[in-house]
């Protein structure tokens, strides 16, 4: 396992397939927004805000220049402030908690369901105290957090929720689409999330029209009209180059997400019997849409994470840090044993729309070796 192969390399993501299969409508989008000369906001980014809010099944849909700016807009619009704090988990990206600070506000990290990875709705009331103004529930992988049990929380205590959307887009939540069903959604559109930009983008989902209002406002600098600054906000614009990419991508999402499901029940007749291996499991309430395959490696993640680089296997851990052990939250001295049991053993192995059936062979057979 650790010689070199000269077998060709899977890589972790192959954008390459839908990228072709779109070329030509990508490309004319594309050019149509380099004639126009209207590069930021305008009608290109109207029209997507217009599109995927009919397709989430949402009043108002925002774009921002990333998720994480999607994040902090949608706290401050939610009307989270300095000294506030919000409850979340710490198996995530960084920015999750990240957004949350900026603001000023304190990040409260919960422990996570070992079969889900999400928020443990069980330990939430737990951490609530009276600064305590929001949740945020992050659909980790695309799988969806306990969403009645953490709304049935939330408004028991009058609590706002943030639904971090970022690796989640198009799942849903008995059949509720997700970023819909909290108070606000945030979503991100990096190049590799499961409806993918060309660059850093990102949305914010709301059916209130003050939040809608507040998050339109915030991304430009806290203006109504150009040169009226109302408050402090942000350069946080959707560009029309990403909108027009996102609208070429947008009706192909079910599709693709279909096919990232098909591909995880691959992988289940591959690895079902798989010693040392635990499989992601779906939930009934949950539409997953596989941004990562995640298992769990009970012994030595890390050799058999290298063996599957030897063999030319490209596998990612998602996230070998907790956010609370990161050194710029250590401080908190935060212990949560199953986040930090999972972080040692989680491994991501490739998975995309155009994964093939003989590369999955390749695959299962390449991890299984690797274990033993």
């Amino acid at each position: 396992m650790t010689e070199a192969t000269n077998e060709k390399k899977i890589p972790i993501l192959d954008l390459g397939p839908e990228i072709d299969a779109l070329w030509d409508e990508l490309s004319a989008a594309v050019e149509g927004v380099m004639r126009s000369g209207q590069f930021i906001l305008g009608p290109e980014v109207a029209a997507f805000e217009t599109e995927i809010a009919q397709y989430l099944g949402v009043k108002h849909a925002i774009g921002v220049s990333s998720g994480t700016d999607a994040l902090i807009i949608g706290l401050r619009a939610l009307g989270i402030e300095e000294g506030d704090e919000v409850i979340t988990t710490s198996f995530t990206f960084v920015a999750t908690a990240e957004a949350v600070s900026l603001i000023g506000a304190t990040p409260v990290f919960v422990d996570i369901d070992p079969v889900t990875f999400n928020i443990d709705p069980n330990l939430i009331e737990a951490a609530i105290t009276e600064k305590t103004k929001a949740i945020i529930p992050v659909h980790l992988f695309g799988h969806a957090a306990d969403m009645d049990a953490i709304q049935s929380i939330a408004d028991k205590h009058n609590l706002k929720i943030l639904e971090d959307v970022a690796q989640a887009v198009g799942g849903s939540y008995k059949d509720t689409k997700l970023g819909t069903i909290g108070e606000a959604g945030a979503y991100s559109f990096f190049p590799s999330k499961n409806l993918g930009a060309f660059g850093d983008a990102g949305l914010i989902t709301t059916n209130d029209d003050e939040v809608a209002e507040l998050s339109n406002m915030l991304r430009g600098h806290g203006s109504k009209e150009r040169y009226r600054n109302v408050i402090l906000g942000y350069n946080g614009r959707l560009d029309a180059m990403q909108s027009a990419i996102l609208r070429v991508k947008l009706p192909h999402l079910d599709a693709f997400n279909e096919r990232r499901r098909q591909v995880a029940a691959r992988y289940r007749e591959l690895l079902g019997d798989a010693d040392g291996v635990t499989l992601p499991t779906e939930l009934e309430y949950t539409n997953h849409v596989y941004h990562q395959y995640t298992i769990r490696v009970s012994e030595d993640r890390d050799g058999v994470n290298q063996r599957m680089t030897d063999a030319g296997i490209s596998t990612m851990v998602y996230y070998p840090v907790p956010v609370h052990q990161l050194p710029v939250y250590e401080h908190m001295n935060v212990s949560l044993r199953v986040t930090e049991q999972v972080a040692e053993q989680v491994l991501s192995l490739p998975m995309g729309p155009s994964l093939t059936k003989s590369d999955q062979i390749r695959i299962a057979n390449t991890l299984r070796a690797a274990i033993h």
